[in-house]
């Protein structure tokens, strides 16, 4: 039997809708204008979870495969199976999942369909896949119409922690495959477009990547969003901000309920020379977030000013 879901799905009351204008926010929460969510032609999911991955054992790491790192996989243990399921980043095609010639099956986060809840797409796509895996049938499975009630994914997990491990490319399709060759243009295509990339490790969910003639530094933090907001405006005012020389803090990601503080970095810095810079910072943001003073003019000035640098991820 599956466990009490550990986070709740919201329904969205959308009786009072005429009250909202076209182009205001969605009364949802979804970050989008109303008239291209609940007041686009049929609305949106009834189901809308703001934060969905919350409770499962590494949501910063889970939020930034779904929405920032171009390919990592990380291994899960599901409650009443033995097989070995895999979370990826993309599958091919995009896939929403997969079981493999060996009866493994890979679950992919960076799908096409989006029913509002993520968390039991998720869930509905590992369950169907090991029954597809226990038929011993292989091949893409995925959802074409709400999955409906059911467990979540943090029904099912039983991990207590999530290892990431971040790719070069995708070559960890065909790892199971014996003709390679067949798919080698698919695949370099796939390689082509994965920008560099590197997972911190003295950090949570802090990835290094490369996009050519720009180094960045993007970082899923889980304190609330008002609370860390007011302790990134401190350490700006502070100086405290700044991680390596060239390193500029220009805006944040809002997605899946969380905030992702961006860095700019000089071309050439790459992922080691972050490494205790990112650590001595995370102390000094742990000591500010305890900091529950007024904030002073500068400070505000400076809060209101990342505020305005977010950009709504969906």
């Amino acid at each position: 039997m599956a466990k009490k879901s550990r986070t709740k799905t919201r329904e969205v009351d959308t009786t009072g809708a005429g009250e909202v204008g076209p182009r205001q926010p969605c009364p949802c929460g979804s970050g989008k204008r109303y008239k291209a969510c609940h007041g686009a032609a049929g609305g949106a999911p009834r189901v809308f979870v703001a934060r969905p991955f919350e409770g499962l054992p590494g949501e910063c790491d889970i939020v930034a495969m779904r929405e920032l790192v171009p390919a990592a996989t990380a291994p899960l243990t599901i409650e009443g199976t033995d097989r070995t399921v895999t979370l990826c980043s993309l599958l091919p095609m995009a896939a929403p999942g997969m079981v493999r010639d060996s009866g493994e099956v890979w679950l992919g986060l960076q799908v096409q369909h989006g029913f509002g809840d993520p968390s039991r797409d998720l869930a509905a796509v590992l369950e169907k896949a090991l029954v597809h895996a226990d038929a011993g049938e292989p091949g893409i499975v995925g959802l074409t119409d709400p999955p409906g009630e059911g467990p979540r994914l943090q029904d099912l997990v039983t991990d207590d922690s999530l290892t990431v491990t971040v790719h070069d490319g995708f070559d960890f399709w065909l790892s199971d495959v014996d003709d390679k060759e067949a798919l080698a243009g698919a695949l370099d295509r796939a390689n082509d477009a994965a920008s560099p990339t590197q997972r911190l490790t003295q950090v949570e969910a802090a990835y290094w990547t490369s996009m050519g003639s720009k180094e960045h530094l993007r970082w899923v933090m889980p304190e609330p969003e008002d609370a860390l907001l007011d302790a990134l405006a401190r350490l700006h005012v502070a100086g405290d901000d700044v991680l390596v020389e060239d390193s500029r803090l220009v805006g944040m990601f809002r997605t899946h309920g969380l905030l992702v503080p961006v860095w700019d970095l000089a071309v050439g810095t790459g992922a080691e020379a972050l490494e205790d810079p990112a650590a001595a910072f995370k102390e000094k943001l742990d000591a500010v977030l305890g900091d529950d003073t007024p904030l002073t003019a500068e400070e505000r000035a400076a809060r209101n000013g990342l505020a305005n640098r977010q950009v709504t991820i969906r």
